[in-house]
């Protein structure tokens, strides 16, 4: 097991990983920048770090400085946490060039799976069920209008290497392929750096379904079941939930076994998520991180398995929590983001939190950095916390996560607070009848309940 942690890292996943290693007795170090300096993750740290100055480029992403930081308190392994350098395969080689473990994935699996393209490829070659597209990067010639008319209208433009919804454009006919094209293409370029495209079948009303898997690097790979996280703002995921309303047991077990006898075959290292269009029965691969997920708490909360714990087990050599017949799904789980931002705009509202009272009570979590009194800086993601609410089932669930919401308190700036409220009272979310575009829809209506 390793001796010394640095969490390379910030906010909420931070403080989440700092938990786990307090539990399995590891020691931590926490970096930050200037602003971050009164954080709560650098208060309970055994040791601290300033990386540097508010921009993530120069203290976050800055890996000279996370190199230094670890050779001033001898650590000895890294945690990325989600984003920054979570998923940079150089990050990881380095590390490894200076005898410091990076707790995720082998270096080429990052780097296959960061690629949209090669993704889809591997995918593909692992038996994993793709959406179909075109096999490689696409140009404006004969070549991608001959590729979709296979394909069929209408399809999908996407950015190779993409994510977050940037390079991502609808091409409905013939007649909107080439603008859809090189729109795409500058985004792509624009926002990654590079910009290559490719083509997908553009689904109609899918879900958005994603497989939790865990691999020993040794050959071994389970899977914990499904998240469902449909709703969606721009290709951001606003609310997550597992099991999904829609998947049956059959459908889990079958895309699970997949899933997991892919990683198997990969010899995966750590936790990952390989993400899906589901649509008339049939699943479609999209994309893989080769992270811990945002939404993570949804499946601990169903399987008992805490996955950061796990994470760091593996990463250390160790074995795999359990086998797979020994997980079980039990009752239902939700995990709402809770940004600061307004309601209806989504305009970001950094500030002082001035008054803050977390909901509690059976089954009920907050994964939040935030204390009264804190100021959240401008220069970083929005969320406030993750509120997680897990029932014996989805309509016990659903009742509490509405107490839950109606009890939380976060005064002096605003928050996505009044859409949640709203949305949890929404017959569709009640029926568990919704899709990836139904939340963009709901928006554009203009509805006042999320005032």
């Amino acid at each position: 097991m390793f001796d010394k942690i640095l969490i390379a890292n910030r906010g909420e996943i931070a403080l989440r990983v700092l938990r786990a290693c307090k539990e399995l007795g590891i020691a931590t170090v926490a970096v930050h920048s200037t602003a971050d300096a009164n954080a709560m993750h650098v208060r309970l740290a055994d040791e601290s770090v300033c990386i540097g100055p508010p921009a993530a480029k120069d203290s976050y992403l800055n890996i000279p400085a996370l190199l230094a930081a670890c050779e001033i308190t001898g650590a000895d392994a890294v945690h990325p946490g989600y984003g920054f350098l979570s998923e940079n395969a150089r990050f990881a080689e380095i590390l490894a060039e200076h005898n410091l473990h990076f707790i995720g994935p082998k270096a080429e699996h990052i780097r296959t799976m960061g690629d949209k393209i090669e993704a889809k490829k591997t995918a593909k070659r692992l038996g994993i069920p793709v959406v179909p597209g075109s096999d490689g990067g696409v140009g404006a010639g004969d070549d991608a209008m001959a590729i979709a008319k296979k394909i069929g209208f209408p399809v999908l433009v996407k950015a190779a290497a993409g994510g977050g919804g940037r390079g991502m454009k609808v091409a409905p006919t013939e007649a909107d392929l080439m603008l859809a094209l090189s729109t795409a293409s500058n985004e792509a370029k624009s926002a990654f750096g590079d910009g290559s495209v490719y083509l997908e079948k553009y689904l109609g009303k899918p879900r958005h379904i994603e497989i939790q898997i865990l691999g020993d690097g040794r050959g071994g790979a389970i899977h914990l079941g499904e998240r469902d996280c449909s709703l969606q703002r721009r290709h951001q995921k606003v609310w997550e939930e597992g099991p999904s309303p829609i998947i049956s047991p059959e459908a889990r077990a079958k895309i699970g076994e997949t899933c997991a006898k892919a990683m198997r075959d990969m010899q995966y290292l750590g936790v990952g998520t390989i993400e899906f269009l589901y649509e008339d029965g049939e699943f479609y691969f999209i994309e893989m991180n080769t992270r811990i997920q945002v939404e993570h708490p949804v499946t601990e909360m169903i399987t008992g398995i805490d996955l950061v714990n796990a994470q760091i087990r593996v990463a250390a050599g160790g074995d795999l929590p359990c086998t797979q017949d020994e997980i079980v799904v039990n009752g239902h789980a939700i995990e709402c983001r809770i940004n600061a931002e307004n309601p209806v705009t989504f305009r970001p509202s950094p500030g002082k939190i001035l008054q803050y009272h977390p909901p509690g009570g059976l089954g009920v979590r907050i994964d939040s950095a935030v204390y009264q009194g804190y100021v959240i800086p401008p220069y970083y993601d929005s969320l406030v916390g993750k509120l997680i609410v897990h029932g014996k089932t989805r309509g016990e669930c659903l009742m509490r996560l509405r107490r839950a919401l109606d009890e939380m308190v976060v005064e002096g700036i605003e928050t996505t607070l009044p859409l949640f409220r709203a949305l949890v009272r929404e017959p569709n979310i009640i029926d568990g009848d919704y899709h990836i575009h139904w939340l963009e829809q709901y928006l554009a209506k203009g509805d006042t309940k999320a005032h």
